[in-house]
């Protein structure tokens, strides 16, 4: 059995629960997959690389309805952005795994652990939404954090760069902002979400952490500055500009420098 091979499978599935479902097998069995030095061929039509299913409906990130929590519609809405962000996370660790060649056998299986715990996060999402009369693919939905995978995909120091330690590591910063307005609401659908939210914030600090890692490993390897690179890239794939608050305390968990904080805060 060989890991990168089967990661593309599983990121070409479309229906959510098989795709989560599959991603979770395949994290809990891969040390005892082989991996290949080379990737495997992608299929043959672009559109099926991610699967995704029918629903949601995809809009601009403009045009997706406002996710207030002071309604039982809008914290639905809410919790279905984020299973959504989820869904999307296992499909850029599945991407990670099979995409990029030349990594050593902790890169691949690091981010099988990702894929795993992302897929636990959107099942636990998409049941708290079931639970309150909904269900994932109800609302529209954009497609950002896919986007910057595909104009990364021939660059492993970019991807790594712009997508775990940059729009993932947004999430760091939302997550307490978001837990604060549910707990203000204080519904017992709400608080529940809080505490999904905790699970989710503790397990993405990690995640942020394996991106930084391994941005860092490669810059070393390439022999350029990680700080200084990173202002580069952003510039050079039009990353978003991130915006304060920033959770710095969750940042400096995830391996951000004194340095790299003080960059953010002047962008």
């Amino acid at each position: 059995m060989e890991l990168r091979h089967r990661a593309l499978q599983v990121l070409c599935l479309a229906d959510p629960e098989q795709k989560a479902a599959a991603a979770l097998d395949l994290h809990a069995q891969a040390a005892i997959f082989s991996i290949a030095k080379k990737a495997p061929s992608p299929p043959s039509d672009a559109s099926a690389l991610p699967g995704r299913p029918e629903r949601p409906s995809l809009l601009r990130h403009t045009d997706v309805a406002r996710r207030s929590p002071a309604t039982a519609q809008g914290r639905a809405i809410l919790i279905h952005a984020i299973a959504h962000i989820e869904f999307n996370a296992i499909n850029l660790a599945l991407d990670a795994v099979w995409r990029f060649d030349g990594m050593p056998r902790d890169y691949y299986t690091d981010w099988m652990l990702v894929a795993g715990e992302e897929a636990r996060h959107f099942r636990l999402l998409r049941d708290h939404l079931r639970s309150q009369g909904h269900d994932y693919g109800d609302f529209p939905a954009h497609q950002g954090l896919w986007t910057m995978c595909e104009k990364t995909q021939h660059d492993i120091l970019a991807r790594m760069a712009l997508v775990p330690r940059t729009l993932e590591a947004r999430g760091l910063d939302a997550t307490p902002q978001i837990q604060a307005k549910l707990r203000q609401v204080g519904t017992p659908d709400a608080l529940a979400a809080v505490d999904i939210l905790d699970i989710i914030l503790r397990d993405e600090v990690g995640h942020v952490a394996i991106g930084n890692h391994w941005y860092r490993w490669l810059c070393e390897r390439q022999g350029v500055d990680p700080e200084a690179h990173y202002g580069t890239l952003v510039k050079l794939y039009e990353a978003p500009r991130l915006k304060p608050p920033f959770n710095e305390t969750a940042r400096r968990k995830a391996g951000f420098t004194d340095n790299e904080l003080r960059w953010l805060q002047q962008i």
